[in-house]
């Protein structure tokens, strides 16, 4: 037990000491230009290339190991860097952030309180991150990027499964730094489950902790910390088939929504069809659903009006509170826009929504109405996300309602401060009615 005792009071002192070099790569780091930060972006993207042979070895081998621990095939899928262009993806992405414009310093509010008395808004860092993450190892690229480009500190948790594949990145992004003559603790990595609770503690080194994952990790962040989260819990996204859509719109968008790539937390898991359309639109986007392989879970109504051959389950309450990750679709039937708004809000998670429809009413009823951080009309709900936005990458997708909201780019990683230029002015002269 004192042995297990000294073990722990040892680790919390590393990660005490991984923060406090955070912090302090933070404090120096804010006054970095514009040009030194896209010079080191420039760098990482050319030592992540050419390691990219020894990069996806170490992937491989984190592959292997979690399939030997049977990792459900949505994380195996996050975890895979050599599979549809996902490494060429990477480079790309750092490549977008590089070219962003350097969100730091802008001044979002001028005004002269007097005359040679004038205050300015202007945007900083928020300082240090602690981002916590599972599966996805070029989401270290990505989030190390922005961090870069928006001058913070981060502190990177991956997922044990993509431990391998994460050293590798991360020892490449930290070379790159050095190499420019920027400090190597501006991006650091951690690895262990028992180093999260330690880091938890520390909000005085830590300024916002952004978890990207499961239900249970965002809420066991949440429940176990004081410094300020953003995250989101789950992706339950729903496309809603208005009676006055396109068929052909409606069958795409639903499509693209769902199959895609089903893995991720802006897929749909949740469709939604107008009663009016049970006798002709919806059978054709079940028999298009049913072809690619998507097990649909439907309502009475639903399931009554399946085309003859194409078979479904009873959907049950739960499955429309349920982020699949797969190819499964809950299905319910509602009698208008106001019936599908009212599901979403009470079923959703507040990610991305989508209405299909011609008629503008509606759509401006449900983008009014639907409390999600994204409300789509006759687009796909994979367009949530922070490189379709223009942002680069993204940090996560927030749900939150403070800070920041959506696909988290580089605003989201900024805050600001208030500039006042006096000539030795005092508040004295101004103050009225003092006693």
């Amino acid at each position: 037990m004192a042995s297990n005792h000294y073990n722990n009071r040892q680790m919390e002192a590393s990660v005490e000491a991984i923060a406090i070099k955070a912090r302090k790569a933070a404090l120096s780091f804010q006054g970095c230009s514009t040009k030194k930060k896209n010079e080191a972006l420039q760098v990482m993207k050319e030592k992540i290339l050419s390691a990219k042979e020894s990069i996806l070895e170490a992937n491989q081998k984190d592959i292997a190991a979690a399939q030997e621990q049977n990792l459900e095939t949505p994380l195996l899928k996050r975890l895979d860097l050599s599979s549809s262009g996902k490494f060429e993806s990477l480079l790309q992405g750092i490549t977008a952030v590089q070219n962003l414009e350097d969100p730091v310093g802008k001044v979002t509010l001028a005004t002269e309180l007097d005359q040679g008395l004038e205050l300015y808004r202007v945007s900083c860092p928020l300082g240090v991150l602690c981002i916590i993450f599972e599966s996805r190892p070029d989401a270290a690229v990505q989030i190390s990027s922005l961090a870069i480009k928006s001058s913070n500190a981060v502190i990177l948790k991956g997922g044990k499964e993509a431990e391998g594949t994460n050293r590798a990145l991360v020892g490449c992004i930290q070379d790159s730094l050095k190499s420019v003559n920027l400090p190597a603790d501006v991006v650091q990595l951690v690895s262990t489950r028992e180093e999260i609770k330690s880091l938890l503690a520390l909000e005085q080194y830590i300024d916002m902790v952004i978890p990207r994952g499961s239900n249970s990790l965002v809420r066991y962040i949440k429940d176990n910390t004081k410094i300020p989260v953003m995250g989101h819990a789950d992706g339950i996204c729903a496309v809603y088939v208005d009676k006055d859509a396109d068929e052909r719109k409606a069958i795409d968008i639903v499509l693209d929504s769902k199959t895609q790539y089903p893995a991720v937390c802006n897929a749909t898991e949740t469709l939604l069809i107008h009663r009016q359309l049970l006798p002709n639109i919806f059978p054709k986007i079940a028999s298009v659903l049913f072809e690619r392989g998507v097990l649909m879970k439907c309502d009475e109504e639903s399931m009554k009006a399946l085309p003859y051959g194409i078979t479904a389950e009873v959907a049950q309450e739960t499955d429309y509170i349920t982020e699949f990750l797969n190819f499964t679709i809950a299905i319910k039937t509602v009698g208008d826009v106001k019936e599908a708004i009212e599901h979403i809000n009470n079923h959703g998670s507040g990610h991305t929504d989508c209405i299909v429809t011609e008629d503008k009413e509606a759509r401006d009823l449900f983008f009014a109405l639907v409390d999600s951080a994204g409300v789509y009309h006759n687009a796909s709900t994979r367009f949530a996300d922070g490189f379709r936005y223009g942002f680069g990458a993204e940090v996560g997708v927030s749900t939150n309602k403070i800070h920041a909201r959506g696909p988290v780019g580089l605003e989201g990683l900024l805050i600001y401060k208030y500039r006042l230029y006096g000539n030795g002015h005092t508040v004295g002269p101004y103050a009225k009615d003092s006693k």
